[in-house]
């Protein structure tokens, strides 16, 4: 249920508002919207009625949200949220590029591909320390060592970095160094791990899972925020259908869905996505217009001897190629990329 205050409303009506709910034991969430003062009320809302709270000083309306997912959803926040992290905004007008190799493979790998995307005007660095891998026997990451290179180069290139968590335990260790936890597609119905994020203080990357709904994704959303981190952000990166061509079956439908369903903001994965190299480009081109909130792209110099998930690698030269063919896409729906700075 939603409880709309005015926005100006004395502190006193919102206190006795918010006492009330608390004395029957729901949790509150606070959001400040354009006109008004938002009181999201989590829990078992079945047996109030709404009437009793519509009367109370200070209050607008009342009502109750359909949707399963309460605070994701498009009827508790009707603008879309923007995620503010040091200078770099995501889900705004701007474009979120976000790119790198699939792993840290070395300090001399990850400085040859950043400084190539910095050279484009990428904000964000992608990279896994840790990976979670099908085969017991891949390459698994390097660990906190290859947290500190991400660190380092990032700095050096006034970027923010993105890496992937496996569980709970790493949350602590990963938030000394990103910027941007992932929740990888395994992951993203692990409710102990998500409930952990939901107390964490750092933005969340959810990846939809390999074979869920786009309910089912929102609810792992809902999960996150109501913990109490508000700073979520979605992934489509494809699903497992019965197609074997590509690695997943990438859901550009689900973007303009889940757009209209919440207000958090979406990022596709071509690269998981498709699993093939040439198939990368056009699906960045086809998220884009679909209305995605940006991309996030695996580039690496020399993929054929890349350590993990090479066949989906963009060369750095492929990735300027989609640079300035999503620009012109972006620009028809409303969108920008930021211009490289001088490195």
């Amino acid at each position: 249920m939603v409880i709309i205050m005015e926005k100006n409303a004395q502190s006193d009506h919102i206190e006795h508002v918010e006492e009330r709910l608390h004395d029957q034991g729901f949790k509150i969430h606070k959001s400040v919207g354009m006109e008004h003062l938002l009181l999201g009320v989590i829990g078992d809302t079945t047996k109030l009625d709404v009437r009793d709270w519509k009367v109370l000083p200070g209050v607008v309306d009342a009502y109750r949200i359909s949707a399963p997912y309460k605070l994701v959803s498009r009827e508790f926040k009707k603008h879309d949220t923007v995620i503010s992290i040091k200078d770099v905004q995501i889900g705004a007008e701007n474009l979120a590029i976000m790119a790198g190799p699939c792993s840290v493979e070395s300090r001399e790998q990850l400085e040859t591909i950043a400084s190539r995307l910095a050279g484009r005007g990428v904000r964000i660095l992608r990279g896994g320390a840790f990976k979670p891998r099908t085969s017991p026997y891949s390459f698994q990451g390097m660990g906190e060592k290859g947290l500190q290179i991400l660190r380092e180069t990032a700095d050096k290139y006034n970027m923010i970095i993105i890496t992937e968590a496996m569980d709970k335990d790493q949350i602590e260790l990963i938030s000394q160094y990103a910027d941007i936890l992932q929740v990888g597609a395994r992951n993203m119905q692990n409710f102990s791990f998500i409930k952990a994020l939901g107390k964490a203080r750092i933005p969340i990357f959810l990846k939809r899972g390999i074979a869920a709904t786009i309910q089912e994704w929102l609810m792992s959303a809902e999960y996150i925020l109501s913990g109490g981190n508000q700073n979520v952000m979605l992934c489509e990166r494809g699903i497992r259908t019965f197609e074997n061509y590509t690695r997943n079956t990438l859901d550009i439908s689900a973007i303009p869905i889940a757009k209209k369903l919440s207000h958090l903001p979406i990022i596709a994965d071509p690269s998981h996505g498709t699993g093939i190299r040439d198939k990368v480009i056009p699906m960045a081109r086809a998220a884009v217009a679909a209305g995605a909130d940006g991309l996030m792209i695996e580039v690496h110099h020399d993929p054929e001897n890349a350590m993990s998930d090479g066949a989906q690698s963009l060369f750095p030269e492929q990735f300027d190629d989609l640079m300035d063919q999503i620009r012109i896409i972006a620009q028809v729906v409303g969108k920008t990329i930021e211009l490289p700075e001088t490195v």
